[in-house]
């Protein structure tokens, strides 16, 4: 999980966005905002400005249209990171957008947490009673947006054995521990076994495109072959595992030979 590359849209799909956010604002109170963004997104994601939204959405996906959150299934639903059903404000809104798999969004769903103002190291789940009417109280997500910052500030995905994510930090009692344990939880980015073979399998074809790269290079190759591998480590799969691979191999023998050789490879 790493953070998305931004992408604009033009200015008429903005501008048709604002007017759906619009007809979801002026619907009254919180729970008719909330009903209104309910009732007319499964229309309004229809029409042609989503065309762009989900052009511009598959831009931003890693590999052949990979979910922006575990990276490994289809990236085939508009997910909104902060849940229309407690926040209609955010329902139009395209920075609260990226493109999620059915397994990602599915179990995540409504599951949001927040830590309010009023006590920013409580996590709180948020729950609507049956009415969908109480507002959830102001507060920050706990839940890492890769949309708005860097999920490996926060998570380490290991490389060398069990392929699963922990916390970057170790300290449970800190806001960043408790940001990555949710998310990680969450979106089941460890309990999935598929997911742990995907990455591990990631892994040595990152490794072995690398290798090639290396040996390549040494026996003379011209520019236009090393720069075709490097297209495709950039397009390959499971990116994080790359971004890993970079960070811990000064740890992994075999990795840190490789980037000694080809110490270019780490600004890919």
């Amino acid at each position: 999980m790493i953070r998305l590359p931004d992408k604009s849209l033009s200015d008429p799909t903005l501008a048709a966005l604002a007017g759906y956010q619009q007809e979801v604002d002026g619907a009254g109170g919180y729970a008719e905002q909330v009903a209104k963004a309910k009732a007319i997104w499964p229309s309004r994601r229809q029409n042609q400005p989503f065309r762009e939204v989900k052009s511009a959405l598959t831009e931003m996906c890693s590999g052949a249209r990979r979910c922006g959150y575990c990276e490994d299934s289809m990236a085939d639903e508009i997910e909104h990171i902060w849940p229309k059903d407690f926040y209609p404000e955010r329902t139009f809104v395209w920075s609260n957008y990226l493109y999620a798999c059915g397994p990602c969004n599915g179990p995540k769903n409504n599951q949001f947490a927040i830590f309010p103002d009023a006590d920013p190291e409580q996590v709180k789940e948020l729950v609507h009673p049956e009415t969908g009417s109480v507002q959830p109280p102001p507060g920050k997500s706990v839940l890492i947006d890769p949309r708005a910052e860097d999920p490996l500030q926060y998570l380490w995905l290991d490389v060398i054995d069990t392929f699963a994510f922990t916390p970057l930090e170790d300290d449970e009692s800190t806001i960043s521990w408790k940001r990555a344990n949710y998310t990680i939880d969450v979106l089941n980015l460890n309990s999935r076994d598929a997911l742990i073979e995907a990455r591990r399998n990631a892994y040595g074809s990152y490794r072995s495109r690398l290798y090639e790269y290396v040996n390549r290079m040494a026996n003379g190759a011209v520019p236009g072959q090393l720069q075709g591998i490097e297209a495709e480590i950039k397009r390959e799969g499971h990116p994080t595992v790359w971004r890993e691979m970079k960070r811990q191999q000064a740890f992994i023998p075999a990795l840190r030979e490789l980037f000694e050789q080809a110490p270019q490879a780490l600004n890919w």
